[in-house]
């Protein structure tokens, strides 16, 4: 996976609580496993206004004007602004897939259900927990930006542990040492086994000498 160090992006405000796992990606786009193609179905029922299906065109859809995704000002958000109880529901990995696969790089909210926690780890996606204060000055200083027609930006700083405004301020956020380690260095879990992939190598040679009948045809 992409190494997260740091971040700067156009925030995507999305003002729901218990945002859950079906809304992020519904079931029917379960199918595959590839981790990728899912972004075109990111909040499908919120986004679209006629019922969606794999085997549709999402081109011959209808898409809801009112919804956030939607509108030119967020194109290419890179940043998702989210309330408390983020990704609850069920344990699909695919909704993560469907946030990264859009484009988001990170996602902050006061708080996230604890299974979609941990796939955003394993799947490069950065979650960031703020204090709902600091998410509600967030938003209110995103609302003043759009009014004056302009993109409002988040600078995320991992290494730090901070997410700074356009006006300067700093929010600092904490992480799990090991969680930031494998952030900051693009580390899935095929890419922690690779860094020992010596050891393995030394211990299939040691296996094969002392045990040469399980390799046999």
């Amino acid at each position: 996976m992409d190494k997260f160090t740091q971040h700067s992006g156009v925030v995507l405000p999305l003002d729901r609580p218990n945002v859950d796992t079906d809304a992020i990606i519904p079931k029917q786009y379960l199918k595959s496993v590839k981790r990728a193609g899912f972004g075109p179905n990111l909040f499908d029922d919120w986004r679209y206004l006629d019922p969606g299906d794999p085997s549709i065109d999402n081109a011959s859809r209808r898409v809801n004007p009112d919804f956030v995704l939607n509108s030119p000002d967020y194109a290419g958000a890179t940043i998702l602004l989210g309330q408390e109880n983020f990704g609850c529901g069920s344990s699909r990995e695919h909704a993560v897939w469907a946030l990264t696969d859009y484009g988001i790089r990170a996602v902050i909210a006061p708080s996230f259900a604890d299974i979609f926690f941990n796939n955003s780890f394993k799947n490069g996606l950065l979650p960031i927990v703020l204090s709902e204060t600091e998410i509600t000055k967030i938003f209110s200083e995103e609302r003043k930006y759009k009014q004056n027609q302009q993109r409002y930006t988040l600078n995320i700083d991992l290494a730090a542990e901070s997410v700074t405004t356009p006006n300067g301020d700093s929010y600092h956020f904490e992480i799990d040492q090991f969680r930031k380690y494998r952030m900051l260095n693009g580390l899935d879990d095929i890419g922690l086994t690779l860094q020992h992939r010596a050891e393995i190598k030394t211990y299939e040679e040691r296996h094969k000498r002392e045990e040469p009948w399980l390799f046999s045809n």
